[in-house]
């Protein structure tokens, strides 16, 4: 979770997973958009001297989907490259690093930006920059004694007024794996689980580690169709669809203490729209698969979402607590919408982020609602129409708001004469974004996600 480890074969290359992807109406900059894709789950702050990096021999990108076909039509391809200054020290760094070219600095790494624009099958590229500095990640107080200044440092600008930002960030998605993963477990209410235990606050699993994030903030009418500002929240030129994907070259020959030689097309490794689509919606024997396969392909694990596993798990798991969920057989349409076509106009008052009848899963926002004067991490839950499942911001409770989706909370939209268990408007992990609970970190600008924590510094608990 979101998408940490959330397939056999994509969990042992850490640099092609993704594990969180962010779309959301800029606050700082409310004409612009901020896409944030999260890679590499889980690092250790202190994981040296081969201090985590993006992948050279992996294409990054940031897909938009304009017109509801499930095809990008605008992307943004990220390329890196790593430098080493001294081939005879083992070292990450030789001394502190006070700027982005310090004599210090042993290994450095550089990105290319390129925007593809659609249409059809033909493809026009438009390389924006290159060689775009990463800062190093944070090790400590000797090593990267202002780490603020480097990271600002690395924040690009672009043609057309856009900023780019790629490197180390504290990993801003808070939930509470460990319970989650034994057999379901939400610690708040763990007395009413099957095996019972006494309740407990939720702990953060993935508190104290740090992502690798390629960040872009782009005028919101590089993203539409046609370039438009949309007329209001009813246009349909409003939502757009985003995804991240990573690529490997289809052949790749090892060549033992020679540098291995890669040919032949991309071939996409991993992709990610809505948090834990793959990770809960898609049974374990597909989730390879799905990972190969375009967002136009996503009609085929609908059955999936119409009927998820977790909802007949729930009510198992707490005997008694979900009556009404346990009876619920009929085909899931409030999460087809929510995940595979976007709610359209009617469901929720004054909102939609419809795409059309294709099934495809992304990241839908309506880039019409503005940013909210005082946000709810619960998003639409909340009555915050600026957040999850509209787009997605950095600080959204994604876990809690999908956990009461699929325990019939939102079923009513699509069925009034439903009634959702009690339980299903108060399940949750027991965590949210506070730094008290979840032990994160935010900026209000650009690009969001914290300071990552320092390797010296790395707390325990």
């Amino acid at each position: 979770m979101s998408s940490h480890r959330e397939a056999p074969e994509i969990s042992k290359d850490p640099v092609a997973d993704s594990t969180d992807l962010y779309a959301f109406i800029s606050p700082d900059r409310p004409d612009t958009v901020t896409l944030i894709a999260n890679y590499i789950p889980l690092e250790a702050p202190d994981g040296g001297p081969n201090f985590y990096e993006f992948g050279d021999d992996v294409r990054y990108a940031i897909h938009v989907d304009n017109n509801g076909d499930g095809h990008p039509d605008v992307s943004y391809e990220f390329r890196f490259h790593s430098v080493v200054r001294n081939p005879d020290t083992f070292l990450y760094n030789t001394g502190p690093i006070g700027s982005l070219d310090s004599p210090n600095w042993n290994r450095r790494q550089f990105y290319t930006v390129t925007r593809v624009t659609r249409s059809g099958d033909n493809a026009v590229r438009r390389v924006l920059a290159t060689e775009l500095a990463s800062p190093p990640c944070n090790i400590g107080p000797r090593s990267t004694p202002n780490y603020t200044a480097l990271a600002g440092a690395a924040i690009h600008s672009l043609p057309g007024g856009a900023r780019v930002f790629a490197g180390q960030r504290q990993e801003g998605f808070y939930v509470d794996l460990g319970s989650i993963f034994d057999l379901g477990a939400l610690r708040p209410f763990q007395n009413l689980h099957l095996i019972p235990m006494a309740a407990s606050p939720g702990i953060n699993g993935t508190q104290f580690t740090n992502v690798h994030s390629i960040a872009i903030q782009v005028p919101v009418t590089d993203l539409t169709r046609g370039h438009v500002t949309p007329a209001g929240v009813g246009d349909t030129r409003a939502v757009i669809g985003v995804w991240t994907a990573a690529y490997r070259r289809k052949a790749v020959i090892r060549q033992g203490a020679e540098h291995d030689v890669e040919s032949g097309p991309w071939v996409q490794v991993s992709r990610l729209g809505n948090p834990l689509f793959n990770e809960v919606i898609v049974p374990m024997s597909d989730k390879d698969r799905w990972n190969a396969l375009p967002p136009s392909a996503d009609a085929e694990f609908a059955k999936y979402v119409a009927h998820p596993e977790l909802a007949g798990l729930i009510p198992v798991l707490y005997p008694g607590v979900f009556p009404n969920l346990a009876d619920l057989t009929a085909s899931r349409a409030d999460l087809l919408a929510i995940l595979l076509t976007g709610l359209p106009a009617g469901v929720v008052p004054g909102f939609q982020n419809f795409t059309g009848p294709r099934q495809a899963d992304l990241l839908r926002l309506n880039v019409a609602v503005p940013p909210a004067a005082h946000p709810s991490i619960l998003g639409i839950l909340g009555g915050d129409l600026a957040g999850f499942p509209n787009g997605r911001r950095v600080r959204d409770d994604v876990t809690t708001i999908e956990l009461r989706a699929i325990a019939g909370a939102t079923y009513p939209l699509v069925n009034p004469a439903y009634t959702p268990d009690g339980a299903a408007a108060a399940i949750t992990d027991g965590l949210d974004d506070s730094e008290a609970h979840s032990h994160v970190t935010y900026l209000d600008t650009f690009p969001f996600l914290g300071t990552p924590f320092a390797g010296f510094e790395h707390p325990t608990a």
